[in-house]
């Protein structure tokens, strides 16, 4: 008999922990933040969060994450739980959605201190896509200088911690087996530009210059193993601290899902990145 793995009804009919706060950045709806916040006095370590959803608003927003995000904050953690508009969404795309991520992890800088938020050691974590825009967000001070998608002053992240990543854009439009499929992705980095992954994938700005982590299921049937370790493979070789940890009989709703052995190796390497050592040195 073949194990059975989780879906996404499995996960989404639970019920649904309430954030402290939801924080805007721009009109849009989906221009939010949710802020899980640990009860007591702060200053509170921070992870900022990335849902995925293969960029597409239509499939997943930032609840996705709730169940993760309250299982943070009740382990002390606060948790920056950002959304941002998909690429079927007015103003997504190139560079709309990039320009959103970017925006929504800069504002932790302006309302840090509004609820004692510790920024000194910033934890990025995404899971599926947003594990690329997590990626993403870390890699922004190696943005080429013509990008449009440069920031002057940035969210210095510490680490990351990807769940079942899409990091090489470039390979996952050229795999029709991953779950996102192919055509998302011209929508995603743009088209008439002369490069539009110079900017835009991972591997194209390595090395990002912090350790990082991969999470992924081995049975994963959205995405596709080769993506975890075809990576790991060109970030070791371009100089980055990549550990790459495969969890067995896992597949990819399993990575956010709280009671599983994926979360807790996700959660234990966020609480190792966080360390409160290196936090509370003055």
């Amino acid at each position: 008999m073949s194990p059975s793995y989780l879906t996404w009804p499995d996960l989404t009919t639970r019920p649904r922990p309430v954030p402290d706060a939801t924080i805007a950045y721009g009109p849009d709806p989906y221009q939010k933040i949710d802020l899980w916040r640990p009860a007591g006095r702060g200053p509170h370590r921070v992870v900022v969060m990335v849902h995925g959803g293969c960029w597409e608003t239509a499939i997943a927003d930032r609840t996705l994450m709730d169940w993760i995000a309250d299982d943070l904050r009740r382990a002390g953690i606060a948790v920056w739980n950002i959304d941002y508009r998909g690429v079927d969404r007015h103003g997504g795309g190139y560079p709309g959605t990039f320009a959103d991520a970017a925006a929504a992890a800069d504002a932790l800088l302006a309302h840090h201190a509004d609820y004692d938020l510790d920024t000194r050691r910033i934890v990025a974590l995404g899971h599926s896509a947003g594990g690329h825009l997590a990626l993403w967000l870390a890699a922004r001070p190696r943005l080429p200088g013509a990008s449009a998608l440069r920031s002057p002053a940035p969210l210095p992240i510490a680490h990351v911690v990807c769940l079942g990543g899409l990091p090489d854009l470039e390979a996952t439009a050229a795999s029709p087996d991953n779950g996102c499929g192919t055509a998302v992705i011209p929508r995603l980095v743009g088209t008439g530009r002369a490069d539009p992954y110079v900017d835009t994938s991972i591997p194209r700005l390595l090395p990002i210059g912090i350790p990082h982590d991969l999470v992924n299921g081995r049975e994963d049937r959205i995405i596709p193993y080769r993506f975890a370790t075809d990576y790991l493979a060109r970030a070791t070789a371009a100089g980055d601290s990549v550990t790459l940890h495969t969890v067995p009989a896992t597949g990819h709703v399993e990575l956010i899902a709280p009671e599983t052995p994926a979360w807790a190796t996700a959660r234990q390497l966020v609480l190792a990145a966080l360390d409160t050592r290196l936090i509370d040195k003055k």
